[in-house]
């Protein structure tokens, strides 16, 4: 740590704490400090020294920078700037203070809760928001970039104390002329959130981030991925041939409006799938806005508030006796 405040220190940044730590790379919180007492909370994404000399692992992370750069919505952790110091490749990005959807999830089974119907559906219809404008994005040239992401899961989800959702992690996400692992050689992603294509080892397009969309949908609904198995075989397996189970079976508050959204979403021949993040998005939207009324950003945050605070048995009650979407018009 005192290492990074010595790089980082000739350029301004001063390293506050470690945020999270795999095999290739760390995340800190950092603070930019700049002029007349400028002071700024950011996240900085660095890749291992060992790792940073490996061609393929760097040549990612630099794409990775490079596909991200110009995407620029609410719900998509923006990226500043790449840098590398002695060899050593780092992006600086936008701060998100809050927890993982991970984290969310789980919280749900400690305190033995069912995440709220409307609640899941709200937090995945922004995820699609923010797919369908990277899935939308063009060059400079007005030519279609053709990203994927190919890594929508539970953990690369985040929930702001704002409530605000943003999508994060474009590491393995593919675009038109910027992919370094060719389809077909490897298997991109976590095995439990693939597509049937990605587990095919075919060429994807955006309709596979759509699938991904559903087994998060579907875990934020049951508390467990439907598809999960001991072995990374047998849960591709499942992913492949499975039978789709019925969800109104599995959770009475599940209405049939809502499993034809999954049933839709969770076809494996993309061609019989929404064809777009904007389709899905929009069948979420009319489900819990139909009315007129529905969850937001702020009661998202406040559910997550109560989540967290105390014990947090009783988040659930609060919501549906106290918070429910009806009291408000959606904003």
């Amino acid at each position: 740590m005192a290492h990074m405040k010595h790089i980082f220190g000739d350029i301004h940044f001063e390293i506050v704490r470690t945020i999270a730590e795999g095999g290739m790379g760390i995340v800190y919180e950092a603070r930019q400090n700049g002029a007349g007492g400028f002071k700024k909370r950011i996240a900085v994404k660095l890749i291992r020294e060992e790792y940073s000399k490996i061609d393929e692992f760097r040549n990612n992370f630099i794409g990775e920078a490079k596909l991200v750069a110009d995407l620029i919505h609410t719900n998509i952790v923006q990226t500043y700037h790449l840098g590398e110091i002695s060899g050593q490749y780092y992006m600086t990005m936008e701060y998100v203070d809050g927890i993982t959807l991970e984290d969310f999830i789980e919280r749900h089974l400690e305190t033995g809760q069912s995440i709220p119907c409307d609640l899941a559906i709200f937090i995945v219809s922004r995820v699609c928001r923010g797919l369908s404008y990277a899935h939308q994005k063009c060059d400079d040239l007005g030519r279609p970039l053709g990203i994927v992401h190919r890594d929508v899961n539970p953990r690369n989800i985040m929930l702001a104390h704002e409530g605000d959702v943003k999508l994060t992690d474009f590491g393995i996400a593919k675009a038109l002329d910027l992919m370094y692992n060719k389809e077909g050689d490897v298997i991109a992603g976590k095995d439990e959130y693939l597509s049937p294509e990605q587990a095919r080892r075919e060429v994807t397009d955006a309709r596979a981030d759509l699938f991904c969309c559903a087994i998060v949908l579907s875990e934020l609904l049951l508390g467990r991925n439907i598809f999960s198995e001991e072995t990374a075989e047998a849960t591709q397996k499942n992913i492949l041939e499975m039978k789709i189970p019925d969800f109104c079976k599995l959770r009475p508050d599940i209405d049939s409006r809502l499993k034809d959204i999954l049933d839709l979403s969770f076809q494996r021949s993309r061609d019989d799938r929404y064809q777009t993040a904007f389709e899905m998005l929009t069948a979420l939207e009319k489900f819990i806005y139909g009315e007129g009324y529905g969850p937001t950003n702020e009661k998202l945050a406040n559910y997550t508030q109560d989540l967290f605070g105390e014990d947090g048995s009783n988040a659930v009650d609060r919501w549906q006796n106290g918070h429910t979407p009806g009291l408000e018009s959606a904003s």
